[in-house]
């Protein structure tokens, strides 16, 4: 069984939401209930992977005493770089090994939901680090990072606010409210997945597949990202859905991302969790640390090179594959270049608002966009292999 997926699991997930909604709209504490639920849904989707089970179980206690151990230092001792960047290496650490050991034929400390659930554990050390964390309490820190509706594919919270969440008592028209969205969600979601997703993944096996040229490739390039986004929108609208339900409000992960009219537009709409999180905690403190050691001769400069640096990660993040990586970077350069043109162009200033710029620069955005989705779905290194077989 597996999050968001199957028969099974959808009729185990509205059999364990109703009682969160009858608590909910009598006006009782979610809390202990959303506990045991996540405890549940843990133990039935990874039941028949028992390493992988204890991987996790593993990771979530050593982040535990991770940040408590770090913590414990940062109140003692302020903010020192070398223990910060150890606490963080450490966290690094297991998502590093699960992440390269598929290069090797190997499972190293791979399990379901490890990318997101390591940017959580980072998240918290970073803001340790800043001083915005003075507390941590073990229950409110586990549920976050293993909350089962964002475990596997997000999105990703923050502490802070999930905390928040998990310590509210709701009243029945607020809880109302959040039981109507979350409802919404759901449905909307399981649309998306099931329904939209299935049929597009269809074409790309039935149609597409072992298809190569240039025609071929720019249909798998359109038919491929409306795939991804209805298979991934659908997964993150389910999941805010449930957490709604059981009081928890995700933030949401996907804002029409097919109308951006720039780059920059793009990754404000497309994986927002994802985007955000970087932009906060690698490329705002690359901009500061470049700036204060003047590795650059302007912000302009600094900005296009934080820009790589952060896609390059986001890609990495993804995985060590080669297509992932060109991914990466392929973004981080097409960032860049439109953070250049539009603080440079005199002609992007004065045409910008008009209706017939905005309609080239969206269907030039969703071109290159397409073709990034083409890199990512490994197609073209899979042409080009054929090609050079071929020659």
């Amino acid at each position: 069984m597996s999050f968001f997926a199957g028969y099974r699991f959808f009729v185990y997930f509205f059999c364990g939401m109703i009682p969160a909604a009858v608590l909910g709209m009598t006006g009782k504490p979610l809390r202990q209930y959303r506990m045991f639920l996540t405890f549940l849904f843990i133990v039935m989707v990874y039941i028949r992977q028992p390493a992988q089970l204890m991987y996790l179980v593993l990771y979530v206690c050593g982040a535990c005493i991770l940040v408590k151990l770090y913590l414990g230092f940062r109140v003692k001792h302020g903010r020192k770089a070398g223990p910060y960047g150890c606490a963080v290496l450490l966290a690094l650490l297991p998502l590093i090994a699960a992440k390269t050991g598929g290069l090797f034929g190997k499972d190293i400390f791979g399990f379901l939901g490890i990318s997101y659930i390591c940017f959580r554990v980072i998240q918290v050390v970073i803001e340790i680090y800043d001083g915005v964390i003075g507390e941590i309490k073990c229950g409110d820190f586990v549920m976050f990072l293993v909350f089962f509706p964002s475990l596997s594919s997000g999105p990703i919270d923050r502490s802070r606010r999930f905390e928040a969440d998990n310590r509210a008592v709701y009243k029945r028209e607020e809880y109302g409210e959040l039981l109507g969205t979350g409802l919404y969600k759901v449905i909307l979601g399981m649309f998306y997945k099931i329904v939209c997703s299935g049929c597009f993944y269809k074409l790309l096996t039935d149609v597409f597949a072992g298809k190569y040229g240039i025609l071929w490739a720019v249909g798998y390039a359109y038919v491929y990202g409306l795939y991804l986004f209805f298979d991934f929108a659908g997964y993150s609208s389910m999941a805010v859905g449930a957490g709604c339900i059981l009081g928890i409000r995700l933030p949401d992960n996907f804002n029409r991302p097919f109308v951006s009219v720039d780059m920059k537009d793009f990754w404000n709409r497309w994986h927002i969790t994802l985007s955000w999180w970087l932009r906060d905690f690698v490329f705002t403190r690359f901009m500061v640390y470049g700036a204060r050691k003047k590795w650059f001769k302007d912000r302009l400069t600094r900005a296009f090179a934080g820009l790589m640096v952060n896609m390059m990660i986001m890609g990495l993040w993804h995985g060590p594959e080669i297509r992932y990586i060109t991914y990466g970077i392929y973004h981080g350069l097409l960032l860049g270049i439109t953070e250049v043109y539009q603080k440079k162009s005199g002609f992007y200033r004065k045409n910008r608002d008009k209706a017939w710029y905005k309609g080239i620069s969206w269907a030039l955005t969703m071109n290159l966009v397409m073709f990034g989705f083409l890199i990512f779905s490994g197609y073209v290194g899979e042409a080009a292999r054929i090609l050079a077989e071929r020659l």
